[in-house]
């Protein structure tokens, strides 16, 4: 059994869909992060960067004692390795998913991240950050689109790649992007994967608590998610 710590966002989202596409007993957790349920003792024991996901996996792989991990692409990695699907083991096919995993932490997440918060979220509108994270954000739907013109999924077979940028790419239409329009086999990879029902589960999973996405923070939320004072 795995101890899933979670709130339904982007990166929670990643795990819950990996935990419903793999078959993983998983017991859910949740971390309000409106609430500041990230910042309590008992979870910074387990995520000590103060961010969910995270995972407490009982009986890890190799036996011995609980094994608790932090941070989306390590719990991705580790998840696949412990059920043997969506990492393939050859290093040419194991790499192509890896690098487009890192592409997705180090650049979708936090560009995406960046775009949407200053687009839906910033008490005010500031053109400089919406020009520079909005261009960003663009070229990297562009990257996506380039490489989906060529292989099905990101890394060819489906993968914890497309797991980890799916959900990014939930919140197109919110901020903006024609994705039929500029992007279209990112648009056709998006209509696919969300008819996957692991994914759907995955995405579901706290279904009520995705309103809060979409209707905004309340002023206490903006100080938990945004480090207001």
């Amino acid at each position: 059994m795995i101890d899933f710590y979670y709130w339904p966002t982007p990166n929670g989202w990643k795990i819950s869909i990996a935990l419903e596409e793999m078959e993983l007993p998983y017991e859910t957790h949740w971390v309000n992060i409106g609430r500041g349920a990230q910042f309590g003792t008992e979870f910074l024991a387990i995520s000590p960067n103060g961010r969910m996901p995270a995972i407490v996996d009982r009986e890890p792989t190799g036996g011995g004692e609980p094994l608790s991990i932090f941070e989306s692409g390590a719990i991705l990695i580790y998840l696949a390795e412990k059920c043997g699907q969506f990492l393939p083991d050859d290093p040419g096919g194991r790499f192509d998913v890896l690098q487009w995993l890192f592409w997705q932490v180090g650049g979708v997440g936090p560009m995406f991240g960046q775009f949407g918060h200053f687009n839906l979220y910033a008490d005010q509108k500031v053109p400089y950050a919406l020009d520079r994270y909005g261009r960003e954000a663009r070229r990297l739907y562009g990257v996506m689109d380039t490489q989906l013109a060529k292989h099905e999924h990101l890394a060819g077979n489906y993968s914890i790649a497309d797991m980890a940028t799916w959900p990014w790419v939930v919140t197109y239409k919110r901020n903006g992007i024609d994705l039929a329009g500029d992007f279209p086999n990112v648009r056709r990879w998006y209509d696919a994967l969300k008819e996957r029902p692991g994914l759907r589960r995955g995405y579901d999973l706290g279904k009520e608590g995705r309103k809060a996405l979409t209707t905004g923070p309340d002023e206490e939320g903006r100080k938990n998610l945004f480090g207001r004072s």
